[in-house]
């Protein structure tokens, strides 16, 4: 969410118009929340992201994404 968040203010701030405007607007907001990411796991000593917390997709969204 803090990407997508990030990205859609960086693009707009920027005025960001096609695709490689966006692009660029899109790995700067990827940026800030990879930097977050990294720095909440610093401070708890914890993984964000582990086998035990994400969401399985079921058999028909898996099908819907290939």
């Amino acid at each position: 969410m803090l990407g997508e968040a990030s990205t859609t203010e960086i693009a707009r701030k920027n005025d960001a118009q096609g695709f490689p405007e966006n692009k660029t607007a899109a790995k700067k907001g990827g940026k800030i929340a990879g930097d977050a990411r990294e720095a909440l796991e610093k401070e708890t000593e914890k993984k964000v992201v582990s086998k035990g917390n994400y969401l399985q997709l079921n058999e028909k969204k898996k099908r819907q994404l290939k």
